[in-house]
């Protein structure tokens, strides 16, 4: 039986190398992916799915306004992978969970549990509802201790407060912390 996937994890944690692996691996073995990324973020060029470590996929872009009833219709893949899902709307989950179960085709969503405010993201959330499978990726804080917050910082590297939940930005935007680094 098909299921609906969140793995998630604080920035730098390897999501997107994941996704990539993922990917990689059904088309080892002959099987299509669909690979799905936010129109959002445009950092390596529009429908560009891009790690840290150099690996990199276009891909197919959405937006909020995206109707995944419609888009993933007469789709005929194994898997359809998701980047960025955190920007994802509720109502686009909702479809994704519908779909998955009535397709039974895997989909797996890649993103972002908290914005750097330590806010939930809309996507996030309904992902952490509807998802059959959640799965943590795992990465360190600069002290060591296990991140699962995000804060923004300024090109000076001091910390940001303020400001929309949405900037696009890598690590010269933003840093994993744990709660302890992230509240002090």
């Amino acid at each position: 039986m098909a299921r609906l996937w969140f793995r998630y994890a604080a920035m730098n944690a390897g999501k997107t190398s994941s996704l990539l692996q993922v990917a990689h691996n059904y088309e080892e073995n002959g099987e299509q992916v669909l690979l799905l990324t936010s129109a959002l973020d445009d950092r390596d060029g529009q429908g560009v799915i891009s790690s840290r470590i150099g690996l990199k996929r276009d891909a197919e872009t959405y937006s909020t306004r995206t109707d995944f009833s419609e888009r993933l219709k007469d789709v005929d893949v194994a898997c359809v992978l998701i980047e960025e899902a955190q920007f994802l709307t509720v109502e686009q989950v909702r479809q994704l969970h519908r779909w998955v179960h009535t397709k039974n085709i895997p989909v797996m969503c890649f993103g972002l549990r908290s914005d750097f405010k330590g806010e939930s993201f809309p996507g996030a959330a309904a992902l952490l509802t509807l998802a059959d499978n959640l799965e943590e990726i795992r990465t360190a804080c600069r002290c060591g201790k296990k991140a699962t917050m995000n804060i923004r910082i300024d090109e000076n590297g001091n910390r940001v407060q303020e400001g929309q939940q949405v900037f696009i930005g890598g690590n010269s935007s933003y840093r994993q912390v744990c709660a302890r680094c992230f509240y002090k």
